[in-house]
């Protein structure tokens, strides 16, 4: 699908569907976007849509990716580099009346728009979303897909593991109001991680619904190595802990679940080094045998042998998180742009 200008007013009021604007930020992942814009464009919607790319990247190589091979994309700078001032940029820049945010790593299913725009209406939410499906393509992501798909993985979140249709806290992506995204302040630009729960939190006190319909399910491809995983998780535990600090009563039993365990783990090793070997071994062999059955249930579930790996990949994860949790960020100030 073409990119779109603003049709004249007449035309946008006598539509019967509102005008879309996919917002994507992207930054050095000339290798994932491609499959992102491929499934965005095959969207079926009925309507009218424009896609608008904010360029963070450290070279040209992603730039030259979508200017030669998506000439209908449009691409802005976004100078800052950072995920939530990338999509203010494009939010800034687009025209539509419903904004649907999408990430370089993510892939829409066939009729993912035409859905969302529907569930919008028929719900009167400010903004809508559904699952995470993680999707590996090397031996490593489908490993950490494997992993993230079991209740260890997923901390019962229900954007993670699914549920009923009806208002949640937070979704994945998400697709908004674009008058209710804007009275909310838009992203936090000072947030360079968990910019969407402190948003869908805003749009909460505000007295707006945040709604979680399972069919909209995205494919979300996992880092490619452990180092790269453990650099990501811990940097979510790092602003999920500032988030927290800045609303406590956000604050959800599952997520006190990684940095107890980091504790415990801590505590396990104090006790080694005390000579309590037989108190100290409890934790790790109860983690350990926790992360095998899990990882068991998931190899079984989804017939993956790379889920041999999983159990590695969680206590990645776990412990990763955990140790960020106890570091939280320091909020960037806002910059002029």
């Amino acid at each position: 699908m073409s990119a779109a200008q603003p049709p004249p007013a007449g035309q946008r009021e006598a539509s019967p569907l509102p005008f879309v604007s996919v917002i994507v930020p992207a930054r050095n992942e000339e290798r994932t976007l491609p499959a992102t814009l491929d499934s965005v464009l095959a969207q079926d919607y009925a309507g009218r849509m424009e896609v608008v790319v904010a360029d963070g990247s450290d070279a040209p190589a992603l730039a030259e990716v979508v200017r030669e091979r998506y000439p209908s994309v449009r691409f802005i700078p976004n100078p800052q580099r950072t995920t939530p001032a990338g999509l203010n940029r494009a939010l800034r820049e687009a025209n539509g009346e419903v904004i649907v945010r999408v990430d370089a790593h993510a892939v829409l299913p066939q009729g993912y728009v035409a859905r969302a725009v529907e569930t919008l209406a028929r719900t009167g939410a400010a903004n809508v979303g559904g699952r995470l499906v993680p999707v590996g393509e090397s031996f490593f992501q489908r490993a950490v897909a494997a992993a993230t798909s079991t209740p260890m993985g997923t901390g019962g979140a229900r954007y993670r593991q699914g549920g009923a249709e009806g208002p949640t806290d937070t979704v994945y992506l998400g697709v908004f109001r674009r008058g209710a995204l804007e009275d909310a302040g838009g992203f936090d630009e000072t947030l360079l991680r968990s910019q969407d729960s402190d948003l869908n939190w805003r749009l909460r006190t505000r007295g707006e619904t945040v709604w979680f319909d399972p069919e909209l399910a995205a494919a979300y491809r996992p880092r490619g190595s452990f180092a790269a995983l453990a650099s990501q998780y811990f940097a979510y535990g790092r602003w999920k802990s500032a988030i927290l600090l800045r609303h406590p009563s956000a604050l959800r039993p599952r997520q006190l679940a990684p940095p107890l365990l980091a504790l415990a783990l801590a505590a396990s090793a104090l006790l080694a080094l005390a000579g309590a070997l037989a108190f100290a071994a409890a934790v790790p062999l109860i983690y350990l045998g926790a992360l095998i059955a899990s990882s068991i249930w998931a190899g079984l579930r989804r017939r993956e042998p790379a889920a041999v790996l999983a159990p590695l990949a969680l206590a990645v994860i776990h412990l990763s998180w955990g140790i960020g949790f106890f570091l939280p960020a320091r909020r960037k100030r806002r910059e002029s742009v």
